[in-house]
């Protein structure tokens, strides 16, 4: 999996003219490495975490850790491309690796970079002396939007752990649980099923009946996500479920709405019906070749005109060794760029449209698929009790 990602990357920097990279960000590190840092403390993970820098003549890159034995696939990597713990929020630490990246990088080397600390920006002329630096992230994100087999592999046994981790949630969702308990009960089954990581707090969110009676927010709709609380459940509550766990460096998401201690009413269906047709619609079109705005005017179609998604979310993203990575559906970054991003085999992307009806609490549900010639298969295999089977 790795010599098929680095080629891909390689390849990429040659498409931009760039000779080499720095990367800071733990996802790209991931993506050039294979290499993650536990992300545990925030503070520290800015000043102690890995850094990669890929060269485009080598197949390995070199890694930077703080512990070598913080290294997975360590083994993968020659003994000399792993390196101690470089300090780039300091100008001591910024001095030490621009000494490093002179003996790797060739004098006059177009370089880019993902991350900059304020350290790095008073070194640059010593750090890039060829000039100012290209954008490392637009580069890696042009590498990882289609996946190899190996790392569809991945995605599809993070989502699978994932799924058999919510089977035990689903078990003990009752009025009483606290939603901090939920959270519990998913990370411990789905570290023992085999996950690395947990890649996003686990959220259980109490939906409002009405958007007046929820959270106030700046864009005037429903905030989402809400972080877990200590807060007891009680009957009736319409749940909206988020996690993401990772599985060697790639991503799982799941997303289903759930009701604590009754079934739906009718007009709870209703939602969850209206829903389905607009799943139905999104797939209909979902193929290789389609525009992701051929996505977005399927839904809003299926919808009556109006957008089935959060104005400050999306209708879907993709998902590998982020949790959300391009391409981006739906977003401020508007219909233009929707319109001129096409879909190719072997991108992955998360759909979660969204039906809301004031009195209700909502619907909202996720889907991860595979985009194929033919159009795409679901990874997905997870009910949507207590709304009823599959989509169609």
């Amino acid at each position: 999996m790795r010599r098929e990602t680095g080629a891909r990357l390689r390849s990429a920097m040659a498409e931009r003219g760039v000779d080499a990279l720095i990367l800071l960000g733990n996802s790209s590190v991931v993506y050039a490495t294979g290499a993650s840092w536990p992300l545990g403390d925030a503070g520290l993970s800015y000043v102690e975490r890995p850094v990669a820098v890929v060269t485009a003549d080598d197949e390995s890159p070199h890694l930077f850790l703080p512990f070598r034995e913080g290294a997975a696939h360590e083994s993968e990597l020659p003994a000399d491309h792993l390196h101690g713990p470089v300090y780039l929020e300091f100008d001591e630490g910024v001095g030490d690796f621009a000494r490093c990246l002179a003996d790797l990088i060739p004098s006059g080397a177009v370089i880019g970079i993902d991350e900059s600390t304020g350290a790095m920006s008073r070194a640059a002329t010593s750090l890039f002396p060829g000039g100012p630096p290209a954008d490392a992230a637009a580069i890696v994100s042009a590498a990882k939007v289609v996946k190899t087999p190996d790392e569809l592999a991945c995605i599809r046994t993070a989502v699978r752990i994932t799924d058999e981790a919510m089977v035990e949630v689903d078990k003990r969702l009752a009025p009483g649980v606290r939603q901090v308990d939920l959270s519990a009960i998913f990370l411990r089954r789905a570290f023992e099923l085999g996950a690395s990581a947990s890649m996003l707090e686990p959220i259980w969110q109490v939906m409002p009946p009405t958007k007046a009676e929820g959270v106030w927010t700046t864009h005037g709709d429903l905030a989402l996500p809400l972080l877990s609380t200590e807060r007891e459940l009680v009957e009736g509550d319409v749940l909206w479920t988020d996690v993401s766990i990772t599985y060697q460096g790639y991503c799982s998401d799941f997303g289903r709405t759930w009701l604590v201690g009754r079934e739906p009413s009718p007009r709870q269906r209703a939602q969850f019906d209206k829903w389905q047709q607009i799943m139905a619609a999104v797939l209909d079109v979902a193929r290789a070749g389609a525009a992701a705005g051929d996505l977005g005017r399927a839904a809003t179609a299926a919808n009556g005109g109006t957008r089935p998604w959060l104005p400050h979310f999306y209708l879907g993203h993709g998902i590998g060794v982020n949790a959300a990575e391009m391409p981006m559906i739906g977003t401020d970054l508007g219909q233009e760029f929707d319109d001129n991003f096409i879909l190719q085999p072997g991108m992955v992307l998360v759909l979660e449209p969204v039906v809301w009806e004031d009195g209700t609490g909502g619907y909202r549900s996720e889907e991860v698929v595979v985009i194929t010639e033919e159009g795409s298969i679901r990874l997905t295999d997870y009910p949507y009790t207590p709304y009823g089977s599959h989509v169609s």
